[in-house]
Parts: structure tokens; C-alpha cells; sequence
């Protein structure tokens, strides 16, 4: 099993800068990839950014030149860069971490989830 911590949500105003944190732990040597997203009320959950094992990355389409994915080198803490941000921004957001085990089962984790609020 794989879990998630997320960590830096909070109150921001509009146009500051927040950095949320993703810390991975269990059998994390199985993780192929990891991403963001993010959920408002009453909305559908957001694809944000992914980054795979090997540094690949993508990002969502609304977010793509304001936030910035990266991740330590043990690749075991991802972290999400938020700059800009607009009360349109405000949700939960979520990370998750997409595995492969060796015998063959595929699993998505998921974490928690931290609360960003962004004010006018």
C-alpha cells in the first residue's frame, strides 16, 4: 500500500502564491506516477499536473502556465507551485499516486486532500 499526505492549503488572496505538498510513504517503489487535481463544490474532480517515475510531466490545461509540478530527489515528495491564484481556484485539492505491483495489480491512491481558499 502507498500513502498520501497533502499539506499547504490555506487562505490566500487573489494573486498570491501557495506551495502544497504530497508526501508518499508505504511501498513507494511501486508508484509509476503521481499527480494533482483538484475538486470545487458541486464540480467534477480536476486534472491539475502528473509527473511519472521517470519525470514526465503534463499538465491540465487550466493551470498550465500558473502552477508548476516538481518532486524531491527520492521522488517520494511531490510538490504543486501555485502562483497567480484567482478565487476560481478555490477547492480541495488531492494528490495521487498511480502503482504497479509485481504481481501484476494496479491501484490509485489517493490522499486526503488539503483545502485552498483563495479571497477576492
Amino acid at each position: 500500500q502507498v500513502q498520501l499526505v497533502e499539506s499547504g492549503g490555506g487562505l490566500v488572496q487573489t494573486g498570491g502564491s501557495l506551495r502544497l505538498s504530497c508526501a508518499a510513504s508505504g511501498s513507494t517503489y511501486f508508484i509509476n506516477a503521481m499527480g494533482w487535481y483538484r475538486q470545487a463544490p458541486d464540480k467534477q474532480r480536476e486534472l491539475l499536473a502528473t509527473i511519472t517515475w521517470g519525470g514526465r510531466i503534463k499538465y491540465g490545461d487550466s493551470v498550465k502556465e500558473r502552477f508548476t509540478i516538481s518532486r524531491d530527489d527520492a521522488k517520494t515528495t511531490m510538490f504543486l507551485d501555485m502562483s497567480r491564484l484567482e478565487p476560481g481556484d478555490t477547492a480541495v485539492y488531492y494528490c495521487n499516486a498511480e502503482t504497479s505491483f509485481s504481481s501484476g495489480e494496479e491501484y490509485v491512491y489517493w490522499g486526503q486532500g488539503t483545502q485552498v481558499t483563495v479571497s477576492r
